[in-house]
């Protein structure tokens, strides 16, 4: 199964785009919907997540909208499409939606080290979304 989440993926974080090569530590198999949550081990409900979306993910589902202050799931790389949620400014990752915006927020894709790292693959042509 992880072999099918990593070729499906093709190496890069479903949540923030980063290739595994370009990581220190192996991407995981995140559970989209947490085992503690009834989801399944199944290709419908994994995601290939680098170590820092995952441990911010965890098990959570749902998030506020920064912007609305509504409580919104977050982004589902199986059932939506990273380019309608998120925009790529740079090395700046923005949320286009409540889910893209909440997703952004509880993943904390824009710490200054995830922008630094995104800033020097975006120069060596090795990061695009």
């Amino acid at each position: 199964m992880r072999q099918f989440v990593m070729q499906r993926a093709q190496g890069h974080c479903e949540y923030c785009r980063i290739h595994q090569d370009d990581t220190p530590f192996n991407h995981t198999i995140d559970h989209i919907i947490a085992v503690k949550h009834k989801g399944l081990s199944d290709e419908d409900n994994l995601a290939l997540a680098c170590m820092e979306c995952n441990l911010h993910k965890g098990s959570d589902l749902t998030t506020f909208d920064p912007l609305s202050g509504e409580l919104v799931r977050l982004y589902h790389p199986r059932l939506q499409i990273w380019g309608e949620h998120f925009l790529l400014n740079g090395a700046y990752i923005f949320g286009q939606t409540p889910h893209g915006r909440a997703t952004v927020q509880l993943l904390q894709l824009n710490l200054p080290d995830r922008l630094q790292q995104r800033q020097q693959l975006i120069k060596v042509g090795r990061y695009q979304a």
